[in-house]
């Protein structure tokens, strides 16, 4: 938003578009409070059931443009868990690809005018990421007992260096839902508030047309962005789970 102010310039406010407001009235958000996140959570859902049910539903011979873009999606994401995690990684298939399709989701629909972008904010992207961890790590140890340690033991050091070493992996393992979940809110939130800035520029005369520009080259970015931010989330995912599988380095 930006609105001309008195000394002739302007207030553009490009941190609003991410705040938590309930949907029917009040300032007040308790834990139970259905507010703008929920809804557009629930439109997320809407849409990948949408495309995955209703899309795929008929399984003709010859594909309409939903069972096409639902088949795609299940190959490209079957593939990526096949040859990052490999053969064993494939019975978590239908979790990570659940990750990915409500991450591109979110992502894109935080692109429609108006919107409400889920991912953007850290205890979304926290949530999942915390979700990843203890997953991979239970599976780790359900797996390989106390040979799921020798992750952090790098026995291709030399003897000395192991300690450090493990300690250092063991810092890295720790700090990965930090890092997980930062790096999808930080890049939506980044190029979202880019776009109000834009947006906002918009609205002096004699600079639209650069600000209109502006504005189309960094909505054709972020679509790419949508993309591109899930596809890093589901691949980090299934590297975690690689390592949760096979721990011997």
């Amino acid at each position: 938003m930006a609105d001309e102010a008195t000394g002739g310039g302007f207030s553009i406010y490009p941190m609003d578009q991410f705040i938590v407001k309930p949907l029917f009235g009040g300032d007040v958000v308790h834990w139970y409070t259905p507010t703008n996140v929920t809804l557009w959570m629930a439109l997320g859902v809407a849409g990948i059931a949408l495309l995955m049910v209703a899309g795929s539903s008929a399984r003709a011979v010859i594909p309409s443009r939903g069972q096409s873009m639902a088949e795609l999606t299940y190959g490209f994401i079957h593939k990526m868990v096949e040859d990052v995690a490999g053969r064993d990684g494939l019975k978590y298939f239908p979790y990570i690809m659940t990750l990915f399709l409500f991450i591109l989701f979110g992502n894109m629909l935080g692109l429609v005018p108006t919107a409400f972008t889920t991912t953007s904010h850290i205890a979304v992207t926290a949530v999942m990421a915390l979700a990843v961890f203890v997953t991979v790590t239970a599976i780790g140890f359900v797996k390989n007992g106390k040979d799921f340690l020798s992750l952090f033991w790098v026995e291709s050091a030399p003897l000395v260096l192991r300690p450090v070493l493990a300690v250092i992996e063991l810092i890295s393992y720790f700090v990965r839902p930090v890092s997980h979940s930062v790096r999808l809110a930080g890049a939506i939130t980044a190029g979202h508030a880019v776009m109000k800035v834009f947006a906002g520029f918009a609205a002096a005369a004699a600079i639209a047309p650069l600000a209109i520009g502006g504005m189309v080259a960094i909505y054709a970015l972020e679509l790419l962005v949508a993309f591109i931010q899930a596809y890093v989330f589901t691949i980090l995912t299934c590297v975690y789970l690689r390592d949760a599988l096979h721990p011997h380095h």
